[in-house]
Order: C-alpha cells, then sequence, then structure tokens
C-alpha cells in the first residue's frame, strides 16, 4: 500500500485523536481474564488492534463488533494449546502486542504458548521481564526450538508475592499486572512502568473487581481474585498520536486545533516541543499548536546543543523520538536526539538526509540533527516506512517538502494510525491512498 503526497499545504482546523492503540492492546488481552462480557469504546479502527481482536477470537473468545469503534468480548471458553498449531503462531507473530495474553491465559488457564512475537523491526525487545516474573508467581518455563515457542505452565494458582522487574518495561508491567489479578494473595510490583495506559489498566481491572493501589507510581500492589466480573472501559485518546499531530502542526507552520486531549497525561509530550522552541496552549481539553515560523532550541548558553532523549514514563516517550527528529530538521539550532531503549529506530535518517535534511548518525541510539531554520526546505522524494513511528515521521516530513512524496509500504503507518489520508485531508493535507 503506498502514499501519494503533495507537499507544502497549510492545514488549518481541529484534529480529533484517535483511541489509544497501546492501551488498546492491553485491554483486550484483560478481557480474557474474566467469563463475563466486557465492552471496549473509543477503539481505533486500526490494523493492530483488528489482530489482537483476531487474536483473541482464535483462542476462543466471542468478539462482537457494535461499531467501527466499540466492541463487546466475552471469554467464556479459551484454547491455549491453538497457539501450537502453525495458524496459531502466524496470528501470534504477526503483532507484538500478542505477547499481552501471556498474563492472562496463565492466570486462567494454566497454560500459556508464547510464539516469539513480531511487530516493528526496531532492534531487541527482549522478554526477559515477563518471563522471570511470571515464573516467580509460580509457573515453570519450557521452550521448543523447533517452533520457537515458550511454554509457561502453572497447573496450581499462582502465588502473589514481591516481585522486583528486571526493568520498567510497559508491556511487562501489564502481563505481570494481568497475572497477578488472578493469582492467590497479594503481588507487589516494585519498579514497575508508570504510563497512563498502565494506569488505566489498572482502572479496568479495579473495574472488574480487583483492588489495586499505587496506580501512577512504581510501586504497585494488587490483591488477586478467584474470579472477575464484567465492566465497560473506554481507551484514553493517543498521546502519541496528539505528539505527531504537533510536530505536524511545526513542520507544515499550520495553526491546528487537537481535541478532546487528556490534559493531565501530556506533559512529557509537550516538554520536549517545548524544548524546541515550538508552544502548545492548552484550553479545556483542547490543544492550540501556533508554531512560530523559526523555532529556536532552548539551551542553557549559546553554542549549546540541545539534547532530546528517550525515558521511561515521565519522561519523554521512545515512540515520539522519530517525529522530534524530524521536527529538529528545521530548528534554528543543532539537536542531538538519543534512542537510549531501541539500537536500530534511527536508521530512518537515511531518507532524511536524501530528502534534504543535515543529520548525523552518530551510532544506532544517536543522530546529530543540525537544523536548517527554514533556509532550506526538505524536497520529496520517493521511500518506504520502514515502522509505524518512523513511517508517521517520514509522513510529516513529506507533508513539508517542496514537491510530491512517495511512501511504499504505508500499510506499516497504518498499523498504528486510523485512516490519516482522510482524517489529515480534511484538514488540508493532499495525501492519496494506493491500494490496500
Amino acid at each position: 500500500m503506498r502514499f501519494h503526497i503533495e507537499g507544502g499545504a497549510r492545514l488549518q482546523g481541529t484534529y480529533v485523536p484517535q483511541g489509544a492503540k497501546n492501551e488498546a492492546l492491553q485491554i483486550i488481552a484483560a478481557a480474557l481474564l474474566t467469563a463475563e462480557p466486557v465492552e471496549i469504546q473509543n477503539l481505533p479502527d486500526i490494523r493492530d488492534v483488528a489482530r489482537q481482536l483476531e487474536l483473541v477470537a482464535y483462542l476462543g473468545a466471542s468478539v462482537e463488533r457494535l461499531d467501527s469503534h466499540r466492541v463487546r468480548i466475552q471469554a467464556k471458553d479459551l484454547e491455549p494449546r491453538r497457539l501450537l498449531l502453525p495458524e496459531g503462531r502466524e496470528l501470534f507473530r504477526s503483532i507484538r502486542g500478542s505477547v499481552l495474553i501471556a498474563g492472562p491465559l496463565l492466570a486462567r488457564c494454566g497454560e500459556a504458548y508464547l510464539p516469539r512475537p513480531g511487530g516493528d523491526k526496531i532492534g531487541r525487545r527482549r522478554l526477559d521481564t515477563h518471563l522471570l516474573g511470571l515464573m516467580q508467581l509460580g509457573a515453570t518455563l519450557s521452550y521448543e526450538a523447533k517452533t520457537e515457542t515458550f511454554h509457561l505452565a502453572a497447573p496450581k494458582r499462582l502465588r502473589g508475592r514481591f516481585l522486583l522487574l528486571e526493568e520498567a518495561s510497559v508491556t511487562g508491567t501489564a502481563n505481570l499486572l494481568m497475572a497477578a489479578a488472578l493469582a492467590e494473595g497479594e503481588t507487589v510490583l516494585y519498579h514497575a512502568a508508570c504510563e497512563p495506559y498502565i494506569q488505566q489498566l489498572g482502572r479496568f481491572l479495579r473495574d472488574l473487581g480487583v483492588p489495586i493501589e499505587g496506580l501512577g507510581t512504581n510501586r504497585l500492589h494488587v490483591q488477586g481474585q478467584q474470579s472477575l466480573g464484567g465492566a465497560t472501559h473506554r481507551l484514553l485518546p493517543d498521546v502519541i498520536e496528539i505528539g505527531s499531530v504537533i510536530g505536524l502542526a511545526a513542520m507544515t507552520q499550520s495553526a491546528l486545533r487537537i481535541a478532546p486531549v487528556p490534559v493531565e497525561h501530556l506533559g512529557p509530550i509537550l516538554h520536549p516541543f517545548s524544548r524546541l522552541g515550538i508552544p502548545v496552549s492548552v484550553e479545556g481539553e483542547t490543544l492550540a499548536v501556533d508554531p512560530p515560523v523559526i523555532y529556536q532550541p532552548d539551551t542553557l548558553y549559546e553554542g549549546e546543543v540541545l539534547q532530546i532523549s528517550d525515558h521511561t514514563w515521565p519522561g519523554t516517550p521512545p515512540d515520539l523520538l522519530s517525529v522530534l527528529l524530524v521536527v529538529a530538521t528545521q530548528a534554528a539550532g543543532h539537536v542531538l536526539i538519543h534512542q537510549k531503549m531501541f539500537e536500530s529506530r534511527l536508521f530512518f535518517v537515511d531518507r532524511l538526509i536524501e530528502m534534504g535534511a543535515q543529520v548525523v548518525l552518530c551510532d544506532p541510539h544517536r543522530a546529530l540533527v543540525i537544523g536548517l531554520g527554514r533556509r532550506a526546505p526538505l524536497r520529496g522524494i520517493r521511500m518506504s516506512s520502514p515502522d509505524i513511528r518512523a513511517g508517521m515521521a517520514l509522513l510529516i516530513a513529506a507533508l513539508s517538502a517542496e514537491g510530491p512524496s512517495l511512501i511504499e509500504q504505508a500499510d506499516q503507518i497504518e498499523r498504528g494510525y486510523e485512516r490519516l489520508h482522510e482524517r489529515l485531508g480534511a484538514l488540508g493535507a493532499v495525501i492519496h491512498r494506493e491500494g490496500d
């Protein structure tokens, strides 16, 4: 699938962000913890979510689409062993978020099978936090080399205990939080991730009947239950998409509004843009972005290179760095982008260099951007999308560039962003979608 883009258009209007992709993948997996019906609202209509729904249905859950953004899931009977079949392994490997079913299946069914997961090819993404934590709760682990599949087994109920996580992994925290929901006694997760989507998962589990304390901190106390009820859950707007649209406004010199937004969770999103010299005002549940023509990075002294690096929440999210790198190409100053959490996510800078950006890839984790300060606009080229976030960053670059661009493998972008050609087109962007 391709995007044909004509760059240089100024955009205007209000952009409505989709429901959060990462939260959606967690809540869909958490629906497997209960035999009662669960309704999920504000669900993004994107490929990764569709695959996660397909996966839980394959395992035996009933999945009813109420409309394009609402779904009802009821997991009365589950068959974890279906993941041993070739089609089950292929479905599991088609999406990185599939690993989130491990905790629910293990806690509910006493076993879980984990073929090596798929998703973006952005370096190693280890499962240590997931597997070690589940083993400490009482699971045994084996590995079949022929099918590249992990088998977790807990014939008896998991037992709660104090867990010091290997790292503040978001998906690792989510998996252990879900497993603890049905474990015997109290589980304490220390060094837990505290992203908004983990907080939302915790609230959803509370609605199912699980007492949880410490949401929003790195220490969670979970009182496991014998069984859980049903609930209705509404997803937050996607903060990464909100950050992407702020970057788009800056690069295209467009005054845009974004609404509704979860203001209480936007600090780590707005801060790096403020450091780049791009102010964003908050009006109730609306963001107003009116970027200056020339934006100057905020440094302590003249000649200093601004450094932007990713951190665990409430630091700058790693999923936003690709967009920030593109925005830095037109800043009036130098910016060092440091991607600490993945070693191959900056390789898309080759396309930006071909477009006329001045970027030095120092190593797999760092890129020095020599901001052009609008002295030389980017130019349109033919390129391909390597992953969701880099693809969105390249789309922003193409929309700001002079002349036409072609983005191949745009289906990678659509794994995480809903109907971009229509939603951005409504603001004045010229994007034509070709193929499926």
